[in-house]
């Protein structure tokens, strides 16, 4: 119950747009210690924050040396109608610029800081703010979740190297799921325990009395998207257990088996296997081989059928239970079975 009046808490502050939700500096760094070899000479462009509280522009240029970067730009939007995780309360849109320290005591002192005003909002989407983006080579930030199909799209059209923080179900939608196939983007090393925990002064947080911080809010799933290279991508996900027809039952509607938690994949099956999507935060290209994914039209792609013919009687208990034309669905002991979304895999080795 507590987590579905958080969701319903995250909903409301989509649509009010009245969100002040943004990244713990702990988090970012905790994260961005695995990519330092990649910053060296370039341009970042944080592009989705407010530079007065946000802590990627803090972390950046405070070790813009440490890092060896060339430019930090960051852009702020002009109101508070932006969305999901960011502050955003200027009244004008700007943009502060950023080249390293000019007096030696290696802060980010104001006067280093150059500071100009947008014409536009501010908008990610703006002219103003794709030619700032076609200066960056790296771009970091937390944008609006409810946009984030969007917003991928665009690092993509302008060929940009990211480390962006997003929610594991954007690894089902239309859109991305094809470029984490194509290995185009995957996931990065993540939150701790698999939450982040975002600053905000308006919503309760629902976490538990050991996870709860003051002044912020739990959200679990959070995760963090790349297309840099990491060597977690290349590690080999070690698995023990042998296959048996019983324990790893197959879908009636696609030649896979299900494997409900990602450390019991069979190390001797061959064939494909449906897995959660928590199995991403594990995969290694170099092992795995992603098929597709097993829900709606994306199922269909690869073959997914609505339902067996022998089964048209259960149609109304499969669809009843949330499956629909590309979900998978098994028959276990006579009942129908609707796990959740899976993606598809094969191994390589």
């Amino acid at each position: 119950m507590k987590e579905k009046v958080k969701n319903k808490n995250l909903q409301e502050a989509k649509s009010n747009k009245k969100d002040e939700f943004y990244t713990q500096l702990s988090d970012i760094e905790r994260e961005l210690k695995h990519y330092k070899k990649h910053f060296k000479d370039k341009v970042v462009y944080c592009n989705c924050d407010d530079p007065r509280v946000s802590n990627f522009f803090h972390y950046f240029s405070h070790n813009f040396e440490k890092l060896g970067l060339k430019k930090l730009i960051t852009t702020c939007y002009k109101s508070q109608n932006m969305d999901l995780f960011s502050e955003n309360k200027s009244e004008q849109a700007i943009y502060l610029e950023y080249d390293g320290d000019k007096n030696g005591n290696n802060v980010p002192d104001p006067d280093e800081i150059g500071i100009k005003k947008l014409k536009s909002d501010g908008d990610f989407r703006s002219k103003e703010s794709i030619s700032l983006l076609t200066q960056a080579d790296i771009v970091v930030t937390n944008p609006p979740f409810s946009l984030f199909r969007e917003y991928v799209s665009q690092l993509i059209e302008y060929d940009k190297k990211f480390i962006i923080v997003g929610h594991q179900n954007a690894i089902k939608y239309k859109e991305i799921f094809p470029l984490i196939r194509d290995n185009k983007l995957w996931l990065g090393y993540g939150f701790k325990g698999g939450a982040g925990h975002f600053i905000n002064e308006h919503y309760e947080d629902y976490a538990t009395a050991n996870d709860r911080k003051e002044g912020m809010i739990r959200v679990s799933g959070v995760h963090w998207f790349t297309n840099l290279e990491i060597s977690k991508r290349h590690e080999d996900l070690i698995l023990y257990k042998k296959y048996t027809p019983e324990e790893y039952p197959k879908f009636e509607n696609f030649d896979a088996i299900n494997v409900d938690i990602t450390k019991n994949i069979p190390i001797d099956y061959d064939g494909m296997i449906g897995v959660p999507i928590t199995f991403m935060d594990k995969y290694n290209p170099d092992q795995f081989e992603i098929i597709g994914v097993g829900i709606a039209n994306l199922g269909l792609e690869i073959g997914i059928e609505p339902y067996k013919p022998e089964h048209k009687k259960y149609r109304k208990e499969i669809q009843k239970r949330g499956a629909v034309n590309g979900d998978l669905y098994m028959m276990v002991n006579g009942e129908v079975t609707v796990p959740y979304s899976r993606i598809i895999i094969k191994r390589k080795k």
